[in-house]
């Protein structure tokens, strides 16, 4: 009975906290626009600060300028696109790297992941719905098959050195479930069959997200990324697996002509 209480005793909380997200999320990706855009570049500079802080504890000041420049140069990346884009999104990652901090090179890369996390949530959504709500939701039903899954099933551990609260149950499911999300989309003819045989990769890109993040925690001693969502801990806690599954997705449309949903597809 106390073991069971353990094992869901965090649930309230994160269930109450996710709501609200999903509430103001699903309200933000409706508006598009300005609103969505602004909500990206706030969020991308809270995910910098906490990275910022986890890498270099004690700087009060030095993480927050961090967060600050990383939200300017998002903005600055949509402002100019093509003709600055690349360099503003690069910049905030070389600000870590040349700040005294530990992981110097591990912080740089995943600082460029967050950035162009960002930056291609706004592009995804730019164009229309179908695509990122296909990318939002194999993240948001692969994370929560695989919590549940996880927690029920159990079994052997996916990568145990960084993150031992992982299991080959929940990692398993999390698939499952994106396939069933694809299924979806192209029932209702939103998305193309290529995409039912992407979704595990995106789903999998999510989850590796997830674990570079808690692979930072751990090398930095902490739980959680910062304190800011009740029953979640930070904003990296809880899109650590959108910034890798939109960044794999951004890879497939840089270097690849495969059909997505909607209007990623050719």
């Amino acid at each position: 009975m106390t073991e069971a209480i353990a094992r869901w005793g965090d649930l309230k909380k994160r269930a109450i906290s996710a709501a609200f997200m999903l509430a103001v999320g699903a309200g933000e990706l409706w508006l598009g626009g300005t609103p969505f855009s602004l909500l990206v570049i706030a969020l991308t500079g809270v995910m910098f600060w906490e990275l910022a802080n986890m890498t270099a504890p004690g700087r009060r000041r030095t993480p927050l300028a961090m967060g600050l420049f990383a939200a300017a140069c998002l903005a600055g990346a949509e402002l100019f696109r093509d003709d600055l884009a690349t360099t503003l999104l690069i910049l905030p990652g070389l600000a870590l790297a040349l700040s005294p901090r530990r992981d110097r090179q591990i912080a740089t890369v995943y600082g460029i992941a967050i950035m162009v996390a960002g930056y291609g949530l706004i592009e995804l959504r730019t164009p229309g719905m179908p695509a990122i709500l296909w990318l939002v939701a194999i993240v948001i039903v692969s994370d929560v098959m695989g919590y549940f899954v996880g927690r029920i099933v159990g079994g052997p551990k996916f990568w145990p050195a960084i993150s031992p609260k992982k299991t080959w149950s929940g990692t398993v499911a999390g698939w499952v479930g994106a396939i069933g999300v694809s299924l979806i989309f192209v029932a209702t003819g939103h998305a193309p069959w290529m995409a039912v045989a992407l979704a595990p990769f995106v789903a999998f890109a999510g989850q590796l997200g997830d674990i570079v993040e808690s692979w930072i925690k751990r090398r930095s001693g902490v739980k959680d990324s910062s304190t800011l969502i009740p029953g979640h801990g930070g904003f990296l806690d809880r899109f650590d697996a959108l910034i890798g599954a939109v960044g794999l997705v951004m890879l497939l449309g840089l270097f690849t002509s495969l059909p997505m949903p909607g209007p990623l597809g050719g």
